[in-house]
């Protein structure tokens, strides 16, 4: 149980508390973020080649820099983190260079591979379209774009379903049900789950735990 945290009622990344507290909140939220944390730097060596470029864009505390720091060094790689929230930029413990600044106004070069780890479910809407496919759009042949985030529930029961075992994870990591409560009421109007429709040529599915899932999308 996190007790430092004050989950503010309105959520937002640009609260020093969120920061300070955050690498010890979404482990406790996310139960299996540091799986797929080291799952994303697997699949995502796959795609980088020496003197590769690749982005972690949504970079918050560094976690997907620091699994690739090896690959980073030993292939000479020319990586980027962006990061828009100033808070959370001060708790940036990646690799070298941090941006702060907000992805949907960064001119990228074409890359090798670059990662989207919980990061489009704050994005509005009516932006993710265009977003998304300026970042397909600068993939380099072989590259790829890695995404993990939290989708819309399905339809019918097994929504149902899904949505309890992804707070049974969050209990058993300690979490406390008042917590997991007052942090999606928290949520509301700032973070939208995606709907996989939105994820376009995204026909790869590598990791999936209740509402969450990753994809690979190919250039």
């Amino acid at each position: 149980m996190n007790e430092n945290l004050r989950i503010p009622q309105h959520w937002t990344f640009e609260s020093q508390n969120v920061a300070e507290n955050f690498e010890g909140h979404v482990r406790e939220q996310l139960p299996w973020y540091e799986l797929v944390t080291n799952a994303v730097s697997i699949v995502a060596r796959q795609y980088i080649p020496e003197d590769g470029i690749v982005y972690d864009i949504g970079a918050s505390t560094g976690n997907i820099g620091r699994a690739l720091a090896d690959t980073i060094e030993q292939k000479n790689v020319d990586f980027t983190a962006i990061e828009s929230s100033s808070e959370m930029a001060k708790k940036y413990l990646g690799p070298e260079k941090l941006l702060i600044t907000d992805a949907r106004k960064y001119d990228f070069k074409k890359y090798d591979c670059a990662i989207c780890f919980l990061v489009l479910m704050f994005l509005p809407v009516h932006e993710r379209e265009w977003f998304l496919r300026s970042l397909i759009s600068k993939i380099r042949t072989g590259g790829a774009l890695i995404v993990v985030d939290k989708t819309k529930p399905t339809s019918g029961y097994p929504s149902v379903a899904l949505s309890r075992m992804t707070i049974a994870g969050k209990v058993a990591a300690g979490a406390p049900a008042d917590e997991i409560i007052e942090k999606e009421l928290s949520l509301a109007g700032y973070q939208r789950p995606i709907d996989e429709n939105e994820l376009p040529d995204a026909r790869v599915e590598f990791f999936r735990f209740g509402e969450f899932a990753g994809w690979i999308i190919e250039g």
